[in-house]
């Protein structure tokens, strides 16, 4: 089955992340009203990791489900660390990345992409969630952001460990698709160049967003259409910055980044367009994007996400947009413009 098929109420996912105080120490009762309001307002699809608080985001999410029914919603969570008991006592290794969860558990996260600890990091998963099964399993931070030049390393040992352990797993029905899940473009067209596994998804945060796509439409997005890998848009936002927020790229807004927003919003502004749903709806007008799952920790945030998905985003919009050079010339928009 496809992922586009797994989807029970459309292409609007659920991005857990910030549920393991990402930036900022979350309330649990914020935590729990953020996903309340998604499931209220129609979200079935739900995505998180271990990495995301040292479990945090996944005990929280656990929570908030298990009144729903299991069947009732398509649950997604990444493999590759290792949540330990023990408490970090030194500085966390968490490559570019190192304080987006400093709010997080303190306990101590070891990487493992080989086989025996891809099928402890789902065990894991599974009691921390409170759960029976997973839908779909993405192999976490695989790339040079997180291990910089060892990266390449990191990725032999999945590609005879994780890979061919979760298509087993995937071909024989316990889970429906698996894939990266990265926020670097070069890790999935090395993925997408095996011939010995197979995957049929793959998480890309960030990389396919109006702020930075060029790099992804050169190769990637045509082998995965080539391939029949459906793409799950991650940070459709941009960590926020088309959102209103502070970040883009977990960091600080560079001044160019902070020129192509204003452009952005005054386009937005012109057409009367919420920027958020220009955002939502270039993520999902490639072919190979099956979903896009912006990340919340707010409820009000939900309203907004489920608003701009449904919103008609007129074509002199995009016609517009194109023409300001803020889009690839060969990048797809919605209804075809």
């Amino acid at each position: 089955m496809s992922i586009r098929d797994a989807l029970l109420a459309g292409p609007l996912g659920f991005g857990a992340a910030p549920l393991g105080n990402m930036f900022r120490d979350i309330p649990d009762d914020e935590a729990q009203a953020t996903v309340d309001a998604a499931w209220q307002a129609g979200t079935r699809y739900f995505d998180t990791a271990p990495f995301y608080g040292s479990g945090l985001s996944e005990i929280r999410l656990g929570k908030a489900l298990s009144k729903y029914p299991r069947d009732a919603y398509r649950l997604s969570t990444k493999v590759g660390r290792i949540i330990l008991d023990e408490v970090e006592t030194g500085a966390r290794d968490q490559g570019e990345k190192s304080e987006i969860f400093r709010y997080g558990r303190p306990n101590k996260v070891v990487y493992d992409y080989t086989a025996d600890g891809t099928k402890r990091s789902i065990e894991d998963s599974l009691k921390r969630l409170g759960v029976d099964r997973l839908d779909f399993v993405w192999v976490h931070d695989l790339a040079r952001d997180f291990h910089g030049d060892k990266w390449v390393g990191m990725f032999e040992q999945a590609r005879i460990g994780a890979f061919p352990a979760l298509d087993r797993l995937r071909d024989e029905g316990v889970i429906e698709a698996w894939g990266l899940g990265v926020n670097n473009v070069e890790p999935v067209e090395l993925l997408l160049s095996l011939d010995e596994v197979h995957p049929n998804g793959t998480l890309l945060a960030g990389r396919y967003t109006l702020l930075d796509h060029e790099r992804a439409l050169e190769r990637l997005m045509p082998a995965a259409v080539e391939k029949a890998v459906e793409i799950v848009i991650g940070g459709p936002y941009s960590s926020g910055v088309l959102a209103g927020g502070r970040h883009f790229e977990y960091g600080s807004v560079p001044p160019e980044i902070a020129a192509k927003v204003e452009t952005i919003k005054g386009l937005c502004g012109r057409h009367g367009v919420p920027i958020k749903a220009a955002a939502l709806h270039f993520s999902l007008a490639h072919p190979a994007s099956a979903a896009v799952i912006p990340g919340a920790s707010r409820p009000e945030r939900i309203a907004e996400d489920h608003a701009a998905i449904t919103f008609e985003v007129p074509r002199e919009f995009w016609h517009d947009l194109r023409r300001s050079g803020i889009v690839a010339p060969d990048a797809p928009l919605p209804a075809g413009q």
